[in-house]
């Protein structure tokens, strides 16, 4: 490329920054996120069960993902060509998703027996009855895959075919952002006047773990303000990113006691409504997915899984990219979604 050449496109791309610069700062350039067609098909308090349109469903049973607490479900809804759901539903799947809202004063003595023994087993029965299906391939996101974990270790019976968890921590010693929300402080200061950790103390606790994100990402944004794809996806990335929800309050003061005092999960000692449970009675087939530069969930975390779990058949597929990187992005499209289509197939019947 000659030196006008270059001049010329530096200049190009000059007038898209303060083009595209100037609509970010009017507010004007907003993106629209999760628009791929579903359904709300059941409710049960604020969780929320959604049904994805699919004309194309080639294998059964149908898939349940159960989404984390502290964040909200779109990251796997981001834009399209870029939907870890979309992704699913062109692999042949009847996709669900159960999704848990924003807790208030009626969620504040919700614990893991509401959602273990209560709306997963009801939401799991919803999705056969509407499938028409006998069974249900489960997958958990972050936290949302320990509710899978526990439940499927405190209801072994359950008509679950296939589990995996993605980004899933499971020994909380080398997690920092529970430490940053909840360890080193009395979990009754942090509750609100509605009795939950707030969507505010949640942001900041996953702020601290990277404090020059925000520097870094602005300075990423400057450079490639020209590129309007990119500062599409700057926008969806970082609207969810700060885009949190309440943590219900006695759910927070059982992670605190179960997860980060004791860590429960990998000594054995977890108890859901009074039973020990452990994760050696799940024996369905089994997939963990994580990241190894995931510095939310880091893969010394979320790894031990897969000696806690008691399946013959289970591997763990560990990838080069972030929290939010097994979901959204290149990673996602060439490598976790594949991945995770090739596991269900091979465990589904062809329709």
């Amino acid at each position: 490329m000659s030196i006008i050449d270059r001049v010329r496109r530096e200049v190009e791309r000059n007038a898209l920054r303060a083009r595209n610069g100037i609509k970010m700062a009017a507010g004007i350039s907003s993106v629209e996120t999760g628009q791929t067609p579903r359904d709300l098909v059941w409710r049960n308090g604020r969780a929320s069960l959604y049904r994805y349109r699919n004309d194309d469903i080639r294998y059964r049973p149908p898939l349940l993902i159960v989404f984390s607490m502290i964040s909200k479900a779109y990251i796997l809804d981001l834009a399209p060509g870029n939907s870890f759901i979309e992704h699913l539903l062109h692999g042949g799947f009847d996709v669900y998703l159960l999704d848990w809202g924003e807790a208030d004063e009626r969620d504040a003595l919700n614990g893991f027996e509401y959602y273990v023994d209560g709306v997963i087993p009801a939401a799991v029965r919803e999705v056969c009855d509407r499938s028409k299906a006998d069974e249900v391939s489960i997958l958990g996101y972050c936290f949302g895959g320990v509710f899978t974990l526990l439940h499927g270790a405190h209801h072994p019976d359950s008509p679950v075919r296939t589990h995996t968890v993605m980004a899933c921590p499971v020994d909380l010693e080398p997690m920092d952002i529970g430490v940053s929300m909840l360890g080193g402080a009395d979990i009754e200061e942090l509750l609100d006047d509605n009795g939950n950790v707030p969507a505010d103390v949640v942001y900041s606790a996953f702020r601290s773990l990277t404090p020059t994100a925000d520097i870094t990402g602005y300075v990423d944004l400057l450079e490639k303000l020209w590129n309007d794809d990119y500062v599409k996806a700057y926008q969806a990335m970082n609207g969810w990113a700060s885009d949190h929800v309440p943590l219900a309050g006695e759910l927070a003061r059982q992670l605190v006691d179960q997860l980060l005092e004791r860590n429960a999960l990998v000594n054995g000692t977890f108890v859901v409504d009074g039973d020990r449970v452990s994760l050696k009675a799940i024996k369905v087939p089994f997939l963990a997915v994580l990241g190894e530069k995931d510095h939310i969930v880091p893969a010394a975390a979320a790894s031990p899984v897969m000696d806690l779990v008691g399946s013959e058949q289970k591997t763990e597929l560990r990838l080069p990219a972030g929290h939010i990187g097994l979901v959204v992005g290149r990673t996602a499209a060439k490598t976790t979604v594949p991945t995770i289509i090739d596991f269900l197939q091979k465990q589904s019947e062809e329709l």
